[in-house]
């Protein structure tokens, strides 16, 4: 099986469990159980993964195989996998020598935030022993764990349960099981992570296994449930990094008697009832993102290494959320993040290890006024609820007026000018060590399409707005277009310099067709932009970062750090600019009266089948962070993001609800 195929199962806090359809751990974030100690963040690598093999009449056979360094798989005669299934979660089936077949599956409660593992035989056939050593690390999930006499392999045994705490100041493991548990502490050195290297990052792990579990697979399937808690000494601190994280022993631990192949069952009887209510596989995968925070809920902007992202939150908001009716969390979500307005500005992250939110973004606050304006329109907000979003709105605006941080302002013009040296504050915001890769100072063009849009939606309620709207927009329309007629300005006034103009061909110039409520061009002007963009930039999995026929382009996202941060908005395709542009070609051949049947069946088949087979590659269900921007396109970053998902909704609805031009029969 391909090791580049991965799963995700997201436990509603921001932790999750994840590896890759042929089984190895490829990535440092591969695991079994890892749990968010300040949801969503604070990520701790609790079980890496296992070593499970079988004894029967032919001897031992392994089922799982692992990387170790250099690039050594072993087992080599592992058990044949003979299928992966995704669904209803993760499971697999092994084909062992003799014939018999096991069935492996893991899955993640979201009610408890427990990793279910379950073995069967199938079809009976003889003894068949078990046994499974658990692999821990109990570190940060960015870290790499190496062996150290620090590591605590005490486990403490509780009828089925044994409860491991390699570190004081992580949360205790509890393995809670239908086996026997035997007390055998061991090493296994230098696991190593393929994709890591690949990344030009250290890839080499030891793990501790504190003991192995047996099972009779003869008399029963198997089952471990795995989850974080509190520490096994009633004394622990509840303000602690365990107090936060959601155990199966939380919740009515003695409702099944104590029996965990009963409390297995039944969690796997509701997560599966769970799983079915959704409609579609993508509603299905969008609801991994959504989680909770200590306080109220978010979105998570990717997996596996990304928390909340103020920017990421509101542009997938309307996909995973709008689109597919989840109002009630849209709106608690928007609610929240009200919160943290500041002079005007949104955070666009809050760091990991619970520092300071980071205001380092002038597009966050204008996304959150456009999400607010999509789920207002929905008419699901109660006189409350609007009158608090619309005093957000407010404040961004006002803020943003008079001037706020890092340079931002409205300028005499209408327009908003923003940016200082050594900040990258759009969305092409990489940043290596002082180096900013497109640092993108001035007026840039999305930025201006979403200023005058939040003033064109404030002013509907508000007219104090209205004059600076129309200031704004006619500054635009005057000083954006390109004398030829061929597109638009990727920035103007750069690097504040009046008159100063930056003519990249870059995919920001579509939202002022698509992708914001209300348009800022129209006519020949519009239809040239659009072409440019398709010409230019269009891939089957996104719009790319930079025309390739500039000579800053990059067409393969790869290698270091440095040279990844180098392509990443230099040429590199992002699935999530989809929506816009779809939305940009659906408005301008609707204005042109050629939006029929078969221009919308064309568009399926242009834009979305792509996308649909994308599901089935990478981050399975999900869609990838990036692409390359040369052909074959290979999908990069990370494997499931949040608003490359959010927009493939979006454009399943814009395609859904289009109104096609009726031709009368002759």
């Amino acid at each position: 099986m391909d090791d580049t195929l991965e799963w995700l199962e997201a436990d509603g806090r921001g932790g999750y469990a994840s590896g890759t359809a042929c089984g190895l751990r490829t990535r440092r974030y591969h695991a079994l159980l890892l749990c968010a100690t300040r949801p969503p963040a604070g990520r701790k690598v609790l079980v890496n993964g296992v070593e499970a093999w079988v004894e029967g009449p032919a001897g031992r056979e392994a089922l799982t195989r692992q990387c170790y360094a250099p690039d050594l798989v072993v087992p080599a005669d592992a058990a044949a996998p003979l299928s992966f299934d995704l669904h209803p979660w993760p499971t697999w089936l092994l084909r062992l020598k003799d014939g018999r077949i096991v069935r492996m599956a893991c899955f993640v409660d979201k009610a408890t935030g427990s990793t279910v593992l379950r073995w069967r035989q199938e079809g009976g056939g003889g003894p068949l022993v078990l046994k499974v050593r658990p692999l821990l690390s109990g570190r940060d999930y960015h870290a790499l764990h190496r062996e150290n006499p620090a590591f605590d392999f005490s486990a403490a045994v509780d009828g089925q349960r044994v409860r491991w705490r390699p570190y004081g100041d992580v949360p205790a493991i509890t393995a809670h099981t239908n086996g026997r548990y035997a007390h055998e502490p061991d090493w296994y050195r230098n696991f190593c992570y393929v994709r890591e290297r690949e990344r030009g990052l250290d890839d080499i792990e030891d793990l501790a296994t504190p003991g192995v579990f047996t099972f009779d697979l003869a008399d029963a399937p198997a089952f471990i449930i795995l989850a974080a808690g509190a520490a096994p000494d009633a004394g622990a601190d509840a303000h602690g990094p365990a107090a936060d994280v959601r155990s199966v022993d939380d919740r009515s631990p003695d409702a099944d008697g104590g029996d965990a192949a009963a409390l297995a069952e039944r969690l796997a009887a509701r997560e599966a009832a769970r799983r079915a209510a959704f409609p579609d596989r993508l509603r299905r995968a969008a609801d991994a993102y959504l989680v909770r925070r200590t306080q109220g809920l978010t979105l998570v902007a990717g997996y596996p290494w990304f928390t909340d992202w103020g920017r990421d939150t509101f542009i997938a908001m309307r996909g995973l959320l709008l689109a597919t009716g989840r109002l009630d969390e849209a709106r608690a979500i928007l609610v929240e993040w009200t919160r943290y307005i500041s002079q005007g500005m949104l955070p666009n992250h809050f760091p990991d290890d619970g520092g300071e939110p980071a205001y380092n973004s002038v597009d966050a606050s204008l996304w959150f006024v456009i999400a607010a304006h999509e789920y207002l329109e929905t008419g699901h907000a109660d006189e409350a609820t609007q009158a608090r979003l619309r005093a957000g709105v407010q404040a961004i605006l006002a803020g943003y007026a008079a001037g706020t941080r890092h340079g931002i302002g409205a300028d005499g013009d209408g327009l908003l000018r923003a940016g200082c040296e050594g900040m990258q504050l759009t969305w092409m915001d990489a940043k290596v060590g002082d180096w900013v890769v497109t640092p993108r100072i001035g007026k840039p063009v999305e930025v201006e399409a979403l200023w005058i849009n939040a003033l064109r939606i404030a002013g509907a309620w508000d007219p104090a707005w209205r004059g600076l709207e129309a200031r704004a927009g006619d500054a635009f329309l005057r000083r954006f277009p390109k004398p030829d007629g061929s597109g638009l300005y990727d920035i103007v006034d750069a690097n504040h310099e009046p008159g100063r103009v930056d003519g990249s061909i870059r995919p920001n110039q579509v939202f002022a067709l698509g992708g914001l409520p209300y348009p800022l061009l129209e006519g020949p002007l519009a239809a040239a932009v659009l072409a440019q963009v398709e010409r230019d930039l269009l891939t089957p999995l996104g719009l790319r970062t930079l025309a390739p026929a500039d000579a800053r382009y990059i067409g393969h996202y790869q290698g270091g750090l440095a040279q990844r941060d180098a392509a990443y908005h230099q040429g590199t395709a992002w699935p999530w600019l989809m929506g816009p542009f779809l939305q940009a070609w659906l408005r301008l051949r609707a204005q042109a009266g050629t939006l029929d049947h078969k221009a919308l069946d064309d568009a399926r088949a242009r834009w979305l089948a792509p996308l649909y087979r994308h599901l089935d590659e990478g981050g399975l269900d999900h869609v990838s962070e990036i692409a390359d921007g040369d052909a074959p396109h290979r999908a990069a970053g990370a494997p499931f993001q949040a608003w490359s998902l959010g927009e493939l909704l979006r454009m399943e609805a814009m395609l859904r609800d289009a109104v096609p031009r009726t031709v009368p029969k002759e």
